[in-house]
């Protein structure tokens, strides 16, 4: 398990800017979802207003390769994030790509949502960077937390 170093989160954040992948890389580090929760959010689970994301729901892998949606991992899992306005902004301008689509990040590939897997190697695989897993990024959040 690696966490982001801050020198290396500007690098970061400039390689998902550059590959339009920003609205979905900078919620995660500040708001510490899982994978399958962020590629479940809806347009109406963001309040903009309060700045707020509920997470009442993920979509998992089953052992057959399909995947589902599910409540999060624990009951403590289901709750409102705070995020900051940058990520509100960001999510706004992610929802006007596609205003009428049912999930708030749709692959521009596909035009479906992004499997939660693949969402994984988005950024870090084409960016030129050091490796680090996007799981990771939600432990640097909690890093992130535990120091501000």
């Amino acid at each position: 398990m690696q966490i982001l170093p801050p020198k290396a989160m500007h690098a970061y954040l400039e390689a998902a800017k550059t590959q339009d992948l920003l609205p979905i890389f900078y919620p995660k580090l500040v708001s510490g979802l899982r994978k399958g929760e962020l590629v479940a959010l809806r347009w109406d689970d963001v309040d903009i207003r309060s700045k707020t994301i509920s997470v009442g729901k993920q979509y998992i892998r089953n052992p057959d390769g399909s995947l589902e949606l599910t409540r999060p991992k624990t009951e403590n899992s289901v709750r409102l994030v705070s995020i900051p306005q940058t990520a509100v902004n960001l999510l706004i301008q992610e929802h006007s790509k596609h205003p009428d689509g049912p999930y708030l990040f749709l692959s521009p590939i596909t035009g479906e949502m992004y499997h939660p897997d693949s969402v994984v190697n988005l950024l870090l695989k084409d960016a030129g960077l050091p490796h680090i897993r996007f799981h990771d990024l939600r432990r640097t959040f909690a890093q992130l937390s535990r120091t501000a």
